[in-house]
Formats: C-alpha cells, sequence, structure tokens
C-alpha cells in the first residue's frame, strides 16, 4: 500500500444486525461519497479475519489513501441479550427501572442533558400508556352498542393487537432492551461475556501498533462507546499509560453518563478514573438533538475534575450538510439522527463517515478543517 494508510478498529450499539448491515451501510454511504464529490472512493468485500472481527477496505485513488477497516463483532451478545418475551421483557424492565430509580443520579444526570433522561424513561411509559389509551378510546366507542364489560373487552383485545407495530414503529422495545442490557451492566458486577470479548479486542488492536500505520482509530457508536471505557483501560495497560501518538479514540453518540451517572456502578467509575490519569487523543461526535446521546460531555469529567486526555467535544452540525427536505429533524426522526453520525449528508463535511474515512491526512486535520468552516 502506497499513500496515507489507516486502520480503524470499529464498535458498533447495542444492535442485533450485525456486521452485515453496517457494511452494506458503509458501502452505500461510499457511494453517495463518490457521487457527490467524484471521487471514486469504493469499499471492498466483507473478510473474515477471526472468530469475533470482519475486515474490509476503503479504497480512495484520488487521495492516495486505503483505509483498513476491522469491524469488532460482539452483535452475538446483543443477541442473546434480545428478550423476546414480551413477559419476560416487561419483567427484566421492571427490574432494571427499578434499579435506575434508586441508583440513577438524577441531579448530576438533569445537568449533562434532559433528552437523553426522556428517552430513558419514554419507553416504559408509553408501553402502559398506549395500550391503556387505545383500550379506553376503542371501548368508550363500543360502549355505544355493547355492554360497558364487553366493549372494554374489545378495546383492550384491539389495544393488544394495535399497540406492538406502534411501539416497534417508535422503537420502544428496542429501548427497553437496551435500558435492561446497560442497567445490568452498570450494576457493579462485572460481564463474564463482555469481559472476555473486550480481551480479545485489545489484542487485536495493540498488534496494530507494530504496522505501519500513518494514523489508528478506535471508532465506536452508541453503546459501543460505553464498552470504549473498559477497552481503553485495557489498551492503555497494555501500552504503560500512554496510547501511540497516531492513535485515536473516536466516538459516535456516546451514551456513557447512561452508566456512569449510577452510585452503584463503582466499577465503571473506577476506569473512568483511570482514563483521566492517562495520555491519549479522544474525539467525540454528538448531536445535539439526538436524544439517545449525551452532547458536549465529557464522561471523564463525572468522577474526575480534570481529566488528563485531549479531549475534543464536537457537534456534526448536519443542518449545515443536509437540505431542508432531507435533514433529519423532530421527535419522529429520533432514531435517524443517532445513525446520522454513520451517513453522509447533502454536502461533504469533513467529519461525515466517508470524508474521515477516505481523507489523506490525520483525524485532527480534519477537525481543523471542520472547524474552520
Amino acid at each position: 500500500m502506497a499513500g496515507f494508510k489507516r486502520k480503524v478498529f470499529y464498535i458498533g450499539g447495542f444492535d442485533p444486525r450485525g456486521v452485515r448491515f453496517y457494511h452494506a451501510l458503509a458501502v452505500e454511504q461510499l457511494e453517495r461519497y463518490a457521487k457527490l464529490t467524484g471521487e471514486p472512493a469504493t469499499v471492498s468485500t466483507r473478510r473474515n479475519a477471526g472468530a469475533f472481527r470482519t475486515d474490509w477496505s476503503i479504497l480512495n485513488p484520488a487521495q492516495d489513501v486505503t483505509t483498513e477497516y476491522s469491524f469488532l463483532r460482539w452483535d452475538d451478545i446483543v443477541r442473546k441479550a434480545w428478550v423476546r418475551n414480551p413477559l419476560s421483557l416487561a419483567v427484566r424492565a421492571w427490574r432494571a427501572y427499578r434499579a435506575n430509580i434508586k441508583h440513577l443520579d438524577f441531579e448530576t444526570g438533569k445537568k449533562l442533558g434532559k433528552g437523553p433522561l426522556v428517552t430513558l424513561f419514554y419507553p416504559p411509559i408509553l408501553s402502559l400508556a398506549l395500550p391503556l389509551l387505545l383500550t379506553l378510546l376503542i371501548g368508550g366507542v363500543a360502549a355505544a352498542w355493547l355492554p360497558s364489560a364487553v366493549a372494554f373487552l374489545v378495546g383492550l383485545a384491539a389495544a393488544l393487537v394495535i399497540s406492538p407495530p406502534l411501539l416497534r414503529k417508535w422503537h420502544a422495545p428496542w429501548l427497553l432492551r437496551f435500558f435492561v442490557f446497560n442497567s445490568e451492566l452498570g450494576s457493579g458486577d462485572a460481564h463474564p461475556e463482555i469481559e472476555a470479548r473486550l480481551d480479545l479486542f485489545a489484542d487485536e488492536i495493540v498488534a496494530s501498533f507494530d504496522q505501519s500505520w500513518d494514523e489508528i482509530i478506535l471508532l465506536t457508536h452508541s453503546n459501543g462507546s460505553i464498552l470504549s471505557v473498559p477497552l481503553m483501560v485495557r489498551l492503555l495497560d497494555r501500552c504503560g499509560g500512554a496510547m501511540p501518538a497516531h492513535f485515536a479514540l473516536v466516538t459516535m453518540g456516546h451514551c456513557i453518563p447512561l452508566v456512569a451517572c449510577r452510585r452503584d456502578a463503582t466499577r465503571f467509575h473506577d476506569q473512568l478514573r483511570h482514563l483521566a490519569r492517562a495520555d491519549f487523543r479522544w474525539i467525540d461526535i454528538g448531536s445535539p438533538p439526538d436524544g439517545a446521546a449525551y452532547f458536549g460531555v465529557n464522561p471523564m469529567a463525572i468522577v474526575a475534575p480534570d481529566p488528563r486526555p485531549r479531549m475534543e467535544l464536537l457537534s456534526p452540525r448536519f443542518h449545515l450538510f443536509y437540505n431542508p427536505e432531507t435533514y433529519h429533524k423532530g421527535y419522529a426522526n429520533k432514531y435517524e439522527i443517532h445513525f446520522d453520525y454513520l451517513r453522509m449528508g447533502d454536502r461533504r463535511s469533513p467529519l461525515d463517515f466517508p470524508s474521515l474515512m477516505t481523507a489523506a491526512k490525520p483525524i485532527d486535520a480534519s477537525v481543523a478543517e471542520f472547524r474552520a468552516i
């Protein structure tokens, strides 16, 4: 390989769809990049590179850049945690929200952002309120022709049929599973399967430090950013407390305070303090309208007042790079906004996913270009 050579390790969010979906998304967005910029950027086919790693290449001959992309897989763990039985999900959600109410530091959470707190509590409220409201509405109408008891039984039956597709459309079951998983993850006890997977990921990343890359990026999205905290502890321990100069952690749409604001997450707090004492580059990209992410929040500062790492907190300012008719805005588009970090708008941004993957320069130069716009 000639020119600029970049290595990216990617950890995705709490998503059972896995590598096929994200490879297809990368292909789609690089094709969009090529169409909008005229640069012939391409994505190769997938290659299995290990039991829990899939690779592909992103090439941009116009800038003489090659990005070798490693998708670090934990979607099998997500699928095991993906509670399918509605009754089991209800029981697990009750336990998770009871623990959140007991242990969540609401005062700190409100200061960091009210949007994620709304996102935290709207799935259980909606899951209870929607069937109840439909039962009352449909039962009330049916009561004009039927005895009241029969009418409300009809309303209940109709609500149980109508509610599930609406809740899925608004992603309430997905969010319930997401919050259940992270409540259990942050409760203080180690998750053996996650721990073993992070050990493997750390070995993969450290091995790249002896290779000839111009830049190495650990890129995480959503729930993957929570996993990046214990993963970075492992990397720092293997590197003597300081990461290589050409390494950067990049988090997109991070939700780390979801665990960090739990008073009982003492193990996670210790890991954040470990990061706060270390030397590495951390760039966070978070959109203010993204209700599932914490915009402008340095998660290390929750437990350490003066964190040492060089952290940059950036808004992608999607509204500047999308046309008004295609910009994801409003409550109905919260889910799409959370995935816009992995897309490209109607105009190129130095911080959009294809541009970061195809730029023949380190990410700090892309950040400087973005700030100059």
